[in-house]
């Protein structure tokens, strides 16, 4: 699945412009099949020169957010990591001819704790974080992917951290707007910034969403992202976007579905799953 990671602690501390987004991530392991027996996050928060992975048996978290009230640094996220689905990662990786790296000392940020404590709140699904390359680069990102997919059959979750929007200074005009009503300027603003997320957001869903599509040309459709509608507007910098590369090349060129399709922090925002076969 992949779903926004939204703004850092807001989610469960009940920030402005989360509550839908809040809702969809407590509701969604009920559309599951069944409980995965362990969780795969790639986080947009994250980047290394080669994949790497969290390989302690119990990684602490990383507060990687700033300007928060004093209980957003006092979270707690007890589940197990895994060096066992670490070692499994890495072995499929390298199979596939890519590198790959473990850290036992990685802690989890933001991107893993956040979505899995609305989520799975017991914390007893062993976790393991995957990074981005720092490259960058799509294909690169959609080749893990497709590395990952075997993952699916073993019982573990892939998810994919990161947001079909992430423009910063845009979003904190939307959610200004949202959350206060202010003034005229902060509704043109607003009103803009729904707008231009709503175009890309209509592209994102037709290459992930759209039956017609082969596998390949979805590849190609999001390997060219920054041709689409509102490309540099959504995405100023790319790495909240590429665990959707990640996840689409796990998902063995299946169309995903929308599980949820609203608004998150004043603007239109996409979760995508891609269900195993039956």
């Amino acid at each position: 699945m992949f779903t926004p990671s939204a703004g850092g602690p807001l989610p469960v501390i009940g920030g402005p412009g989360h509550a839908s987004l809040t809702s969809f991530l407590k509701a969604w392991p009920k559309s599951l099949a069944q409980q995965p027996k362990a969780l795969l996050v790639v986080s947009a928060h994250w980047e290394e020169n080669a994949p790497t992975v969290t390989a302690a048996p119990q990684p602490e978290l990383i507060y990687d957010y700033y300007g928060f009230p004093p209980e957003s640094y006092k979270l707690s996220y007890p589940a197990p990591g895994s060096p066992e689905l670490a070692d499994r990662v890495c072995s499929l990786l390298k199979a596939a001819g890519m590198e790959c790296r473990k850290d036992p000392k990685r802690g989890w940020d933001h991107g893993v704790f956040i979505p899995l404590m609305l989520a799975f709140p017991q914390a007893a699904i062993p976790v393991v974080q995957l990074s981005l390359v720092s490259s960058l680069d799509p294909r690169v990102h959609i080749r893990m992917g497709e590395a990952l997919a075997p993952l699916r059959d073993e019982g573990v979750a892939v998810v994919a951290s990161g947001s079909s929007f992430h423009n910063i200074p845009a979003l904190f005009t939307a959610m200004k707007e949202e959350g206060t009503r202010e003034g005229e300027l902060g509704r043109k603003g607003c009103q803009e910034a729904v707008q231009r997320s709503r175009r890309f957001d209509e592209w994102l869903q037709h290459a992930c969403l759209d039956p017609s599509l082969t596998y390949e040309q979805r590849c190609e459709l999001l390997a060219g992202w920054r041709q689409a509608p509102e490309a540099a507007y959504a995405h100023p910098r790319e790495e909240h976007l590429m665990p959707l590369h990640v996840a689409l090349g796990a998902g063995r060129g299946e169309a995903a579905a929308a599980v949820f399709d609203g608004t998150a922090m004043g603007v239109k925002c996409t979760s995508l799953q891609w269900m195993p076969s039956t």
